[in-house]
């Protein structure tokens, strides 16, 4: 089948070379890590980390796969026809959740000696029923992804998750896919556990997202595979394109055009995919982190390799720069369809800025730590339009809120808008924060601990590795002070 038009843009720029220390961040191990789908996907018992002063990162570092698009390599290479095979997979706890329930209907997935994963195809409606419920952890990601895989499959699957997922609604991915002919029965507020019901009957529909969201626009192009026809969505912001760029890849018909509506995605069903054999970009979310430490701890200079800096995913490095961030991309090249460039950033003096409400599709999941950088800032900075992050693994406008009161800052939520008012260098710190779950939460306070003048302590740091895997040993790596133990011992 020939491939649709797809036409993207990208800008990147050169700097300087990167420094002489590399660190791998979160690799595995030679042995095929378990793609387990157990009920508890992380340690039953809270752990806690304290982070604190005490020296300058300094070095280069390459961090673990991008998330988003190890998903849809997963997910992607089980509806092609032959062999996917993908290098830098990430290999933290929402990936693996996704793989496991792949493999509970029937398709092979396995990652050999040399780190490349191989994942063997069955072809469009080609899974199997499962013989028990899909437990997703605490990977939104797959759970609304593959109910657009499921659209497509004339059989019932039960899908639930942790405490986190549970609580999450599903009510967004669950109405346009019912629309298109699925049967859907859920708890109260569209909420885990739930029933899903597949057609081989699909309608092709032409839906506009209510609200910008990579995740519903994917599982209904994902479902439009299955459908006779062109399924369409229509976005008014700009959301991250992974899936159109990956299906383009594997020889799908998608075209992308301006209207005046929106931008539409428009997706021809019934294709043949071929197998992808490609390379993951290391994740800009995860780079977040250590870019962000570097910018607020004094006399750091850290390059980050291979970092995705696909247009809808780079708000945040946007933001710091106009904050006053020195930072800077080297070496701009595409791997795998996707525009990939090394982070160079150094501390400097940072200033507050105004995040407007159009550019949180870009940087969605960077607020939290954004939000380290504003409170060392000098001045204000605002975030419009940000209400989208009461509904992600926590509240996370409330955990910031309360995080950053916590350690000294002055900060104030206005209905869709948050308010921080900037420490001009160091805050004090000096708070126990409450993970409540969320890894970026977690893994948030913890940089902001890296430059206050009292140590931060988060409570609980179990699900940093659903994205990011040995996260405190690799900020360590970098010259970080960022120590762990259990709850009862730092508390």
């Amino acid at each position: 089948m020939s491939a649709g038009h797809f036409v993207i843009t990208d800008s990147t720029c050169l700097l300087d070379g990167p420094a002489s220390k590399v660190v791998l961040i979160g690799r595995s191990s030679d042995t095929e890590k378990p793609l387990n789908d157990n009920e508890n996907m992380s340690p039953s018992a809270p752990h806690s980390a304290t982070a604190r002063t005490g020296g300058t990162l300094s070095g280069s570092a390459r961090v673990p796969g991008d998330k988003s698009i190890s998903h849809r390599v997963l997910i992607l290479g089980a509806m092609a026809v032959g062999t996917t095979r993908a290098e830098g997979l990430l290999e933290g706890e929402d990936v693996m959740a996704t793989a496991a329930a792949l493999r509970r209907m029937g398709v092979g997935i396995t990652r050999n000696g040399d780190g490349v994963w191989e994942i063997e195809g069955v072809g469009l409606g080609g899974l199997h029923a499962p013989d028990d419920i899909l437990n997703l952890g605490n990977s939104g990601t797959t759970a609304r992804l593959l109910c657009g895989v499921l659209a497509g499959h004339e059989f019932t699957a039960i899908l639930t998750g942790d405490n986190s997922l549970r609580a999450r609604p599903m009510g967004r991915v669950l109405a346009p896919l019912n629309e298109m002919g699925t049967q859907t029965a859920a708890r109260d507020g569209d909420r885990m556990p739930l029933s899903f019901t597949g057609s081989s009957d699909l309608l092709p529909i032409e839906y506009f997202l209510p609200v910008p969201s990579a995740q519903v626009k994917s599982a209904v192009l994902l479902a439009g595979l299955h459908a006779p026809g062109q399924t369409s969505v229509v976005e008014v912001a700009p959301t991250r394109d992974h899936t159109e760029r990956m299906l383009a890849h594997m020889g799908a018909a998608i075209e992308v055009a301006d209207t005046a509506t929106g931008r539409r995605i428009t997706v021809t069903g019934q294709p043949e995919l071929s197998p992808l054999d490609t390379q993951v970009p290391a994740d800009p979310s995860s780079a977040a982190f250590p870019a962000v430490a570097a910018a607020i701890v004094a006399g750091s200079e850290v390059t980050l390799l291979s970092v995705g800096v696909n247009p809808a995913r780079i708000g945040l490095f946007d933001t710091l720069t106009e904050m006053g961030a020195d930072l800077t991309l080297e070496n701009p090249r595409e791997i795998g369809g996707e525009p990939v460039a090394d982070l160079h950033i150094r501390a400097s003096a940072l200033k507050g800025v105004t995040v407007p409400a159009e550019r949180a599709a870009s940087m969605i999941d960077e607020y939290p730590v954004l939000a380290t950088a504003a409170a060392c800032a000098a001045g204000t900075t605002v975030f419009e339009g940000v209400g989208e992050l009461r509904l992600k693994e926590s509240n996370r406008l409330a955990a910031i809120e309360d995080g950053l009161t916590a350690c000294g800052v002055t900060v104030r939520t206005e209905g869709d808008q948050m308010v921080i008012q900037g420490c001009g260098g160091p805050p004090r710190g000096g708070g126990k924060i409450a993970a409540n779950l969320d890894h970026r939460i977690a893994m948030s306070f913890l940089v902001l601990g890296l430059a206050t003048t009292e140590p931060v302590t988060v409570d609980d740091v179990r699900t940093v590795d659903t994205s990011f895997p040995n996260f405190i040993a690799a900020m360590t790596r970098l010259g970080a002070n960022i120590t762990s133990g259990t709850k009862d011992e730092t508390s």
